[in-house]
């Protein structure tokens, strides 16, 4: 599967949903976890989890940061030759935009799990947490080459809603904080479990 839940915390009342990739089957699964999370009167926050996430599909990261969001931008697409821009826009009425949320980050999130947390820190929707991202802001095409050979063109370069290129270092969490490879317990879930209890 490319996206998981479970329940955590004390009560059980926040949702902690990994994002594995933004894949075709990922939306699918989406549907089912939203579908879950609002029959749950009970649910007191989510834990969006895109570590280690490479990305995908780019309107797969639309549509889920759309169903946080009121309105406005997700993702802007700059041209690298023109210079022109379409701004990818929140697509439906977000079923969890009164959701209190954060996201955690790492520096193996790339791409459209970038996509997805730029547009809800930019739209002042959710908190960062974990370490800065992998910081990969561009749309490559591959070109075949004689003798087998390929090559990657950047076509595109993709900016947060504020306007914000990640290739210029990533995203930085508004909580910097690791996840210690020599204990048990992941500080960042922790963290994250800790803050939407507040």
């Amino acid at each position: 599967p490319s996206v998981t839940g479970e329940y955590v915390g004390e009560c059980e009342k926040i949702a902690h949903v990994k994002v594995i990739k933004f894949s075709a089957e990922s939306l699918s699964e989406w549907e089912k976890t939203v579908g879950s999370l609002i029959k749950n009167s009970e649910l007191s926050g989510i834990v969006v989890d895109v570590r280690n996430n490479p990305g995908g599909f780019l309107q797969g990261a639309v549509e889920l940061a759309s169903d946080f969001l009121d309105t406005g931008d997700v993702v802007v697409i700059e041209e690298s030759y023109s210079g022109t821009r379409q701004e990818y826009r929140v697509d439906q009425l977000g079923r969890l935009r009164d959701d209190r949320v954060v996201v955690l980050v790492n520096k193996g999130s790339a791409s459209s799990s970038e996509i997805f947390a730029g547009a809800l820190k930019d739209h002042k929707r959710a908190k960062l947490v974990g370490e800065v991202t992998f910081g990969k802001g561009t749309i490559q095409e591959p070109q075949q080459i004689n003798g087998n050979a390929g090559l990657h063109i950047t076509i595109a370069r993709w900016l947060t809603p504020n306007g914000f290129w990640v290739d210029e270092g990533g995203l930085k969490p508004d909580v910097e904080i690791e996840d210690k490879n020599d204990t048990e317990e992941d500080e960042q879930l922790e963290k994250a479990v800790e803050m939407l209890k507040e």
